[in-house]
């Protein structure tokens, strides 16, 4: 039994070095993620936790805030420093942090892109090394109408637009949802990401949950409202999406985009908005992912220095 645990904690050793050498914005390619693949996370070893946040949106608030104007991004490098250093004191550490969608707020091409991603990628280096950053592509950060060159530009600098990865057993799906949302001059690109997620969605993989990351949601409220152009997805693509993934078995979809919390259930699958963790009516903030073996429950109340993962708690 001794050989046996100090072959795992060495091969645990080698695995953890060799993530580290890769760097951080470039650890979700091959449609995976370094680190966190089936081989080394594929088994359930009891809850963990994860932080999700979303629009993050560098430059968002300038615009909307009179009094920001003249200070840039300053007020989402101060949030994003704040929500690092909460993020960092947490015991036990989460396995992951999560941003889904429009990490900055220029779009592609336009003024300011450049110094907006170069900022939000030196304030998140200060994120613990132990916790890995998972980004994904919102409307902002490849277009509302994606090209395969703005597609291609986010790749290059933040990794995959969709891959999949795994922790503790469990399998975490991120969609590039701008191909649901106007996949007209990538049609193609678009159909590769058809291909690929039915596969994973078939895949035999015997995992504890199966979990889906994107940045615009199915719906706001409830899976049979009205379409809200840029807000929700098409009433018929929606219903059909949502099937599928209910009777492939997710167990729940994580968004971003609408810049409050929102969501509801599909059957028994949940759907989860959480609010932006830059500019917003409501308030800003991340939320706290407990995963259990037979439930996953979360809440966007402040981020706790100790986090109780015992179920009998929650």
């Amino acid at each position: 039994m001794h050989e046996q645990l100090t072959l795992r904690s060495a091969k645990f050793k080698v695995q953890y070095i060799c993530v580290m050498a890769v760097p951080p914005f470039q650890r979700a390619r091959n449609r995976g993620y370094y680190g966190l693949d089936k081989a080394t996370e594929g088994e359930w070893n009891g809850p963990f936790s994860f932080i999700q946040g979303a629009d993050i949106q560098f430059g968002m608030i300038a615009k909307f805030v009179p009094e920001e104007a003249k200070r840039g991004w300053q007020k989402e490098i101060e949030l994003t420093r704040t929500a690092v250093a909460a993020v960092n004191k947490m015991k036990p550490r989460p396995r992951f942090f999560i941003v889904c969608g429009d990490l900055v707020h220029a779009f592609p091409g336009t003024k300011n892109r450049e110094e907006q991603e170069k900022d939000f990628k030196k304030e998140f280096k200060d994120l613990d090394s132990e916790i890995p950053l998972v980004c994904v592509c919102g409307n902002h950060d490849i277009g509302n109408t994606p090209t395969r060159q703005t597609v291609a530009n986010y790749v290059d600098k933040f990794g995959d637009d969709y891959f999949s990865f795994w922790v503790g057993g469990v399998k975490f799906i991120v969609l590039n949802s701008q191909f649901y949302e106007d996949p007209s001059q990538v049609m193609e690109l678009k159909e590769k990401q058809d291909q690929w997620l039915d596969e994973q969605l078939a895949e035999d993989s015997k995992c504890k949950h199966m979990v889906i990351f994107q940045h615009t949601p199915w719906f706001l409220k409830n899976p049979e409202e009205k379409h809200l152009k840029n807000l929700n997805m098409e009433n018929d693509l929606r219903l059909r999406m949502l099937e599928k993934f209910r009777n492939a078995g997710v167990r729940a979809i994580f968004c971003g985009h609408y810049h409050r919390n929102g969501g509801g259930f599909y059957g028994n699958m949940e759907e989860v908005i959480t609010c932006a963790m830059g500019y917003t009516k409501a308030q800003s903030g991340l939320r706290v992912v407990r995963v259990y073996e037979n439930t996953i429950k979360h809440g966007m109340d402040d981020i706790p220095e100790t986090l109780c993962l015992s179920e009998a708690s929650t």
